[in-house]
């Protein structure tokens, strides 16, 4: 029998023993196997009560036959499925035959199985496995388990059924063993299952994951049971080995776990308060095992928000406490507490509850509030973005609206966007992290729409600011926040301030700033205007009901008629400092065929029903004008929508505002009303010819005639504003061009009008200056100051003044249409102009004499004679070259600051045009960017740069070095000009530079002149103009000055630059002042010897000598690259630094610490505080520098410690002083708790903040023991010693001293070794 012969060859195996024959393992699983597929129950009892005697050796062997791992493990399953059928088999004793040691070999079995090998180990370990086989019955049992010779591998692969068989008979044996008295069986279970779902990532193809996972599921559903265990530590070492795949990214075995842990460990806490502890627990687990970088930690916060999720109410609130503490603790602890704070408002229900302070969600608002001023940038940044997060959740609904606006102090009774956050947003928007400046900045565009765009003014002045940041993405980020507040707010700040940031940024050197900066011109400019057009009734302007005639009614109505701030939004486009960017931003969109004719219709319709809605209210015509900035954007676009614009329209205009020229308005207006209407409507005549001339080629052929001979006898009349004047001439040109045939004709006719005015405004200048001479001359009775003939005669004067320098202006203006025009007689009349009062005229008998000083009889004259100089020397070279020196000089001399800021325009572009002519006045022009009037610094600083982006200037001399003034400048405008070029132009254009020329920047700014580079002691004029641009003194406010200037200056240096400049500033500041050759007793010497100590120890100069890069820095890092380069850089960065500071730092410190000593100098603290700052990172390698020298090591330690010491008691005494005071029902601060708050505030590392806490602890002492003796005393004070009986001492010759001590003896106490004393200050 079959059966028998089975049974007979088991128990013969078993008690022979296999050893490590593999083929005794294989016969004997495939006969077990068999016997136990019969259903002959008499048989198996037999087998049963004949192994049961031998169980503990069959056990043994087939522990052993699960440990095998040949054939890919597939002798260890097939023993493991064997086992696992004999235990469920009819009337097995399972007890006798169930070992821990045999479940631990099963579990195993099943994680190899998984753990598939490459094919060729599996090939391998396949053949070294036949070779073993021998002996009765190999090949057959090789043939049943599949793994004959000759076999191919997909006999040998993996196989899903038995795999699962294994795993459901597991699951059954469970019913039958109760694991409670086998913990570590129990342990090693759970943490096999928990690990399956990992395992079989390359048996993808081959498992049904959805019936593996069903299959753990049950496993580990079944061992929640009594049965097996308290339930609690069951869940809870089960939730422990599914921990890393809850933390896991996305996958499908994390989708398992979570689906257990919510659904089935959930379901049973329901009813089991000690498992309900457990799972509440869970998410705080969770949290302490949750990794450090971005994207894990985000798995991570996601997997604790969905248990969260299937949490009851009160462990929910239990958990959002826990998450709020969590937001004081460690950094990784803050942080995760700020991405579980939105997820748990967004997820949870009613965050905000009745809007009362008891609601949590208020809580969680705060404390997310607070992470917004953390200490660490990361936290910082990730807390700005996710209450951006958190604000825009929470404004969907108007009651979450109020309550919001309430908690972040946007209350009603708060005006202008002034809230909590405002202070917060003004720091973050300028913080010296770049991802804290963006997220700050997204935060202000989620508050935009909570506030309506009514920001602080203060706040939207900071995104002006960052519009102007170094980083791209920052200033992306501003010109989105802005645009926001500008798309859903029309306030006239909000114009205001987009319009004077973000139209600038076409002239960004990124092309995708520049589109950017485009499109939302387009869209929030033009085609707000457009609608605001389009949107007015044809007919003309409809009446209010409620009108009134008077002007600020007037005003309303027109602001009713135009909505969305198109007025104010017109008005801003036309101010001085926006327009060259509207301009630079419609040539741009117009290139690109982007504008379309609706905006030119648009204006036209602002203008007429501007005009309607005036002559509707019975208005005098010659009073109206135009929108503001209505005409300027019209003359803008016509250049690319000259078909757009009616001729009607303009030729209506034109002799509307033609017929109010020089009359001003009517009526008994004041002068300045009437001036203000002259300078509207002469710039509004400006812009319309602009569009005439834009226009001209659609222009009807005898109105562009008639045209052209009116503006031409406009111009003969000299009395046009000076801003109409180009216009007319530019106009005539263009319209000559459209009336001649041929280029030729057109050059003709230009020529011959251009020589008639020339003639004409020649004459009237002659006539204008003889007749300021003869009047010098005049021996005629002066009338009488008041009188009627006074007035006259002053009227007539102030008239022909006003003639000749408009026909001056006219003369430029001609000039530089026609270059070539004949200026032969115009010249030396200029040249008197600019010379006169000088007694060495050499045309003294050819010209006309001004024997007065025009400079003081006629100014306006006088200085619009230089500028049309310089318009004719731009034409001929020749005269500019005799005439440069002229312009130098007066641009030195001149006090009047108009016609400084013309000289140096006019010194600019010489400078194009001539310029190795000009190259030698550069000095002089640079002069000009310390002038006291701030235009003409802003103009200087403007055009000089310029000429330094075109290379028409070099960054040479002293150039660079005056232009360093400019950052510390008066002027705000001028400071954010001169940080954009240090920081954006010049880091990317000399990289170098400032390196190069750091050591100097020292010695000049401090105005010394012991610098080999800066020395010229024969000059003391030289030193006198130097004092210009240098900001002597010690005091404070001279010291932050300079120091600014040196930190942008760091700033813009690469690694190796700050080294080097590192060891040139001990090198040529620190050497040489040991060495003698600097003079520390010398006022400047010691500010430049102060300052070198500063740069020393300030941060930007200092490198991270850390061994490895933080998780902060590689998530902060805005620009990508290798980062196993950065890292070797940064290595062998620190290598060099640490050398540098041993061979060169510390000798030089020795030296100069002897010589300022010797001088009892005061700047022996600043060197002790800059070695300190240096040697802070080294504590632990001090030995090791000073290996040679033990003494001076000793006294480099001890003076730091002392150093330290001191500043940690002088803490301390501040906290003692400030303990007592207290302010109307404040709790009084005790000095340690006050000393704890300095050395928080004040104190960075650890060591010093011991100290700190020590020093306060004894002036604590100190003055409880006062407190105790006057209490002792009776309040009286302590007696001198000399009032108190004390033993007397004993002298050397052996009678009694009286009165002061020996010598010897307080020689011998001063001897004694001293040590820090609780007194000692």
């Amino acid at each position: 029998m079959d059966e028998e012969i089975l049974l007979a060859r088991i128990i013969a195996g078993i008690e022979g023993g296999g050893g490590d024959d593999e083929s005794y393992y294989h016969e004997l699983t495939a006969d077990l196997k068999s016997l136990l597929e019969t259903d002959d129950d008499e048989i198996l009892n037999r087998f049963y009560g004949s192994i049961s005697p031998v169980a503990s050796s069959f056990l043994r062997c087939f522990s052993a036959a699960m440990d095998s791992t040949v054939e890919s493990g597939r002798l260890a399953i097939s023993a493991s499925d064997a086992y696992l059928s004999l235990l469920l088999s009819t009337n097995c004793p399972v007890f006798t035959f169930f070992s821990p040691v045999a479940i631990l070999s099963l579990l195993g079995s099943i994680r190899r199985y998984l753990k598939r090998r490459h094919r060729e180990d599996s090939g391998a370990s396949a053949s070294q496995g036949n070779k073993k086989k021998r002996g009765r019955g190999s090949k057959n049992n090789a043939r049943n388990l599949g793994h004959g010779d000759g076999e191919d591998t997909e006999e040998v692969g993996f196989d899903a059924k038995l795999l699962f068989r294994v795993l459901e008979r597991l699951g059954s044996v469970l019913n039958l063993v109760h694991l409670d008295r086998f913990p570590d069986s129990l342990k090693s279970l759970v943490q096999t299952v928990s690990e399956i779902p990992l395992l079989p990532l390359e048996h993808s193809g081959d498992l049904n994951f959805d019936r593996l996972m069903e299959m753990c599921g049950r496993i580990l559903g079944g061992l929640l049971n009594s049965d097996h265990g308290d339930m609690s530590l069951t869940a809870a070492e089960i939730s422990k080995s599914l921990t890393p795949l809850l933390l896991m990214g996305k996958h499908q075995a994390r989708s398992f776990a979570l689906g257990f842990v919510s659904r089935k460990i959930m379901g049973l806490a329901k009813d089991n308060s000690e498992l309900k502890k457990v799972v509440s627990n869970l998410p705080k687990f969770l949290v302490h095992k949750a990794p450090e970088k971005a994207e894990p930690r985000g798995y991570a916060v996601e997997a604790i928000l969905e248990i969260v999720k299937a949490m009851e109410v009160e462990d929910q609130s239990e958990f959002v406490d826990f998450v709020m503490k969590m937001g004081q603790g460690k950094s990784n602890l803050r942080i995760l507490a700020v991405d579980l704070i939105p997820l748990l408002m967004s997820s949870l229900g009613n965050p905000l509850g009745n809007g009362e302070g008891d609601s949590w969600g208020l809580g969680c608002l705060d404390a997310l509030v607070k992470r917004c001023s953390d200490s660490n940038a990361l936290i910082r940044a990730r807390a700005l973005c996710n209450l951006a997060q958190v604000v825009g959740f929470l404004s969907g609904d108007e009651r979450s609206r109020l309550i919001l606006k309430q908690a972040l102090g946007f209350s009603s009774e708060l005006s202008e966007g002034k809230g909590i956050v405002t202070d917060l947003l003004k720091k973050r928007c300028v913080d010296e992290k770049a991802a804290v400046r963006r997220a700050a900045l997204l935060l202000v565009t989620k508050l935009t729409s909570l506030l309506g765009g009514c920001f602080d003014a203060s706040i939207l002045k900071t995104m002006g600011t960052s519009c102007s940041d170094p980083l791209i993405s920052i200033r992306k980020a501003a010109i989105s926040a802005l645009s926001e507040a500008f798309r859903i707010c029309t306030d006239e700040t909000v114009t205001t301030e987009w319009l004077h940031s973000v139209p600038r940024m076409i002239m960004d050197n990124e092309t995708s700033m520049q589109e950017e900066c485009e499109n939302v011109f387009h869209e929030l400019v033009l085609e707000r205007i457009s609608r605001a057009g389009n949107a007015l009734s044809p007919d003309g302007a409809s009446l209010p009901k409620n009108w009134s005639s008077s002007s600020k009614g007037l005003d309303r109505d027109i602001e009713a008629l135009f909505p969305e701030g198109v007025l104010v939004l017109l008005k801003e486009l036309c101010n001085s400092e926006v327009s060259p960017w509207v301009k630079k931003i419609c040539g741009s969109l117009g290139k690109k065929k982007r504008l379309k004719p609706r905006v030119a219709l648009a204006l036209q319709s602002i203008i007429k029903q501007s005009e309607s809605l005036w002559l509707s209210r019975s208005m005098p015509i010659n009073k109206w004008t135009a929108p503001a900035g209505a005409w300027f954007l019209l003359s803008e676009v016509s250049v690319y929508l000259p078909k757009s614009v009616e001729w009607e329209f303009l030729h209506h205009h034109w002799q509307l505002l033609d017929k109010n020229d020089g009359q001003g308005p009517d009526g008994q207006g004041d002068e300045q009303g009437a001036e203000c209407h002259s300078s509207t409507w002469a710039g509004d005549r400006v812009c319309l010819l602009q569009t005439i001339s834009n226009v001209s080629l659609q222009l009807p052929a005898e109105p562009a005639a008639d045209l052209a001979d009116n503006l031409l006898k406009k111009i003969e009349k000299f009395n046009l504003h000076s801003a109409e004047v180009d216009a007319h001439v530019k106009a005539l040109k263009t319209l000559c061009i459209k009336k001649a045939c041929t280029s030729g004709e057109s050059d003709i006719l230009v020529k011959k009008w251009v020589e008639q005015v020339l003639s004409k405004a020649s004459k009237v200048t002659e006539k204008y200056i003889e007749g300021v001479s003869s009047n010098n001359h005049s021996f005629a009775t002066p009338a009488t100051l008041g009188s009627r003939r006074s007035k006259r005669l002053d009227t007539a004067a102030s008239k022909k003044l006003s003639k000749a320098v408009t026909a001056a202006y006219t003369i430029g203006s001609c000039v530089i249409i026609y270059p070539s025009a004949d200026t032969t007689k115009i010249v030396p009349l200029l040249h008197t102009v600019i010379t006169s009062g000088n007694s060495d005229s050499k045309l003294k008998n050819k010209l006309p004499q001004a024997n007065v000083c025009l400079k003081q009889k006629a100014p306006p004259l006088y200085s619009q004679s230089w500028l049309t100089m310089a318009k004719i020397c731009l034409a001929d070279g020749k005269l500019a070259k005799r005439y440069i020196p002229l312009f130098a000089q007066e641009l030195e001399k001149s006090d009047c600051a108009a016609l400084r800021n013309n000289l140096v325009v006019a010194m600019t572009d010489f400078c194009v045009h001539y310029t190795a002519m000009i190259e030698c006045y550069i000095p002089k022009i640079t002069k000009r960017l310390r002038d006291p009037c701030e235009v003409v610094r802003r103009q200087t600083f403007i055009l000089l740069s310029r000429l330094l982006q075109r290379d028409y200037v070099k960054w040479r001399g002293v150039l660079f070095l005056r232009f360093l003034l400019s950052l510390v400048d008066e002027s705000e405008k001028i400071r954010r000009l001169a940080d954009f070029l240090f920081g954006n132009i010049l880091k990317v254009k000399a990289p170098l530079l400032a390196y190069n020329s750091f050591v100097e920047a020292i010695y000049v700014l401090n105005d010394c002149h012991a610098h080999t580079g800066h020395n010229n002691p024969d000059s003391k004029q030289s030193r006198t103009k130097d004092q210009a641009f240098s900001i002597r003194g010690n005091d404070e406010r001279a010291r932050s000055k300079r120091m600014q200037i040196y930190v942008t200056l760091l700033k813009q240096m690469a690694p190796e630059h700050l080294l080097a400049t590192f060891a040139k500033l001990c090198a040529e500041v620190l050497a040489a002042a040991s060495d003698g050759m600097l003079n520390i007793e010398d006022v400047t010497g010691q500010s430049v010897l102060q300052d070198a100590f500063q740069i020393l120890a300030c941060k930007e100069i200092r490198l991270s000598v850390s061994r490895g890069a933080s998780s902060e820095t590689a998530e902060m890092e805005d620009e990508g690259g290798d980062s196993n380069a950065a890292a070797a850089k940064g290595r062998a960065i620190t290598q060099a630094v640490r050398k540098g500071l041993i061979q060169n730092t510390i000798p030089i410190f020795i030296e100069l610490k002897k010589l300022l000593e010797s001088k009892n100098s005061p700047l022996t603290g600043s060197l002790m505080d800059c070695l300190r700052v240096l040697l802070k990172d080294y504590k632990n390698e001090i030995e090791e520098m000073l290996v040679a020298d033990k003494q001076l090591q000793k006294e480099l330690v001890y003076d730091m410690q002392k150093h330290d010491a001191a500043k940690a008691r002088s803490m301390a005494d501040q906290g003692v002083a400030s303990g007592p005071s207290h302010r109307n029902g404040e709790r009084e601060q005790t000095p340690a708790a006050a000393a704890a708050a300095a050395s928080e505030e004040n104190v960075r590392d650890s060591g010093m903040e011991s100290r700190v806490v020590s020093a306060a602890a004894d002036a604590v002492a100190a003055k409880a023991a006062r407190s105790v003796l006057r209490e002792v005393n009776g309040g009286a004070a302590t007696p001198p010693l000399s009032a108190m009986s004390v033993p007397k001492l004993r002298s050397s010759r052996g009678g009694h001293q009286s009165g002061r001590p020996s010598a010897d003896v307080l020689e011998s106490l001063r001897r004694r070794p001293t040590f820090m004393s609780d007194d000692e200050t």
